[in-house]
């Protein structure tokens, strides 16, 4: 039997995965901040309680990577204490709890691919938080599946694609790093993982920690010219090292995952970030 749409409680509302996820779950409750900060983690846990749903998936976090290493404590709190405190409840209840979580984990080093289960390392605040979150998820029992992405992009919400789609219709050369590699993940595509593993899982199939990122691994400054290209603009990229644009959190230099697992457990391969960038920019065109 398969999971009925309306038996998903999605904390999240307006941010790339959760508008993508309305999209394939229209009678889903999602939860936007007024009605479950995730700064305060027992009213999370209380809202569980209250749909008493068949599957959580948590789709709201912390994402401002750099802002997180002036304020490390409430980034904890949203992107740790609260997917903790929403796992032990549904592990309370016997339900599946699904969480997204980040390369930001690792610390970068080598040029291979990372597997779920290498040594993590975080490089900064935002790292650390999201590694945390995984640890209180992993520690509450019951089914839970923590999906790790990277590189996310959507026609909603501020990324990577739509800013260098506004640079690039204003200006003829653009300076993007050229030795931090990975792969752009279509938000739609995670949504859809998220989906099938949770239906999996509703039915018995483990989850675990897992990998699910877009195909083939570039450079951002190749995720760059490709964005340049496909939207027809005229505007050059020049590849810079990371040491050229110094930010307060520090990137890691490979966020290459290998999402081998998921696709054996769950049947999903990595998704081609140029068709999700294709459909991304068919739905920004006015």
């Amino acid at each position: 039997m398969s999971l009925a749409p309306s038996r998903f409680l999605v904390f999240g509302k307006t941010g790339q995965l959760a508008r993508e996820l309305a999209r394939l779950l229209p009678e889903a409750s999602f939860l936007g901040r007024d009605q479950a900060d995730l700064l305060d983690p027992s009213a999370c846990a209380a809202q569980i309680r209250a749909y008493a749903p068949e599957a959580v998936i948590n789709a709201a976090a912390w994402t401002a990577v750099d802002k997180a290493e002036g304020d490390e404590a409430a980034a904890t709190l949203v992107n740790g204490a609260a997917p903790a405190a929403m796992a032990a409840q549904c592990a309370v209840l016997g339900i599946p709890f699904l969480h997204v979580s980040s390369d930001y984990v690792f610390d970068g080093s080598g040029d291979q691919p990372f597997q779920p289960g290498d040594p993590t390392g975080p490089l900064g605040a935002y790292g650390r938080s999201k590694l945390q979150g995984e640890e209180g998820v992993r520690a509450a029992g019951g089914a839970w599946l923590i999906l790790r992405c990277s590189w996310v992009f959507s026609a909603h919400g501020a990324n990577f694609v739509k800013t260098m789609l506004r640079l690039g219709a204003e200006r003829p050369l653009l300076k993007v790093v050229d030795d931090q590699h990975g792969g752009p993940t279509p938000a739609a595509a995670i949504a859809a993982a998220l989906v099938r593993a949770a239906g999996a899982m509703r039915e018995g199939a483990p989850g675990g920690t897992h990998h699910f990122s877009g195909a083939p691994d570039v450079s951002w400054a190749d995720f760059a010219r490709a964005i340049m290209a496909r939207a027809g603009l005229d505007c050059r990229i020049e590849g810079i090292p990371t040491t050229d644009y110094p930010t307060p959190a520090q990137r890691p230099l490979n966020s290459r995952l290998d999402c081998s697992a998921f696709e054996t457990a769950f049947g999903m391969a990595r998704p081609d970030w140029r068709q999700g960038l294709d459909a991304v920019l068919k739905e920004l065109q006015p």
